[in-house]
């Protein structure tokens, strides 16, 4: 089941992805892609959050593509978007 969900930004691209690599590389997890388009993992449980993000003017558009079933969309969003505001 995928994930989709936008998270508005002020400041550059550069300053929101540097706050969501720390995010998710915080969590032992990888983090690759540049100020347009990139790619993440991280696991969670035993199992692995597998997802990608485009950048569009100033919105974080994230896809998440594998998450552990116990996992809500929602729970991701919130921690994502807490991360990165």
């Amino acid at each position: 089941m995928a994930c989709n969900f936008s998270i508005p930004f002020t400041g550059t691209p550069s300053d929101v992805l540097n706050r969501a690599k720390s995010a998710v590389q915080s969590q032992g997890g990888a983090f690759n892609g540049n100020e347009s388009s990139g790619a993440f993992q991280v696991s969670v449980m035993g199992s692995a959050i597998k997802g990608s993000y485009t950048v569009v003017g100033n919105d974080l558009n994230i896809t998440i593509d594998s998450k552990p079933f116990l996992i809500p969309c929602s729970t991701i969003e919130g921690f994502l978007r807490s991360q990165i505001r």
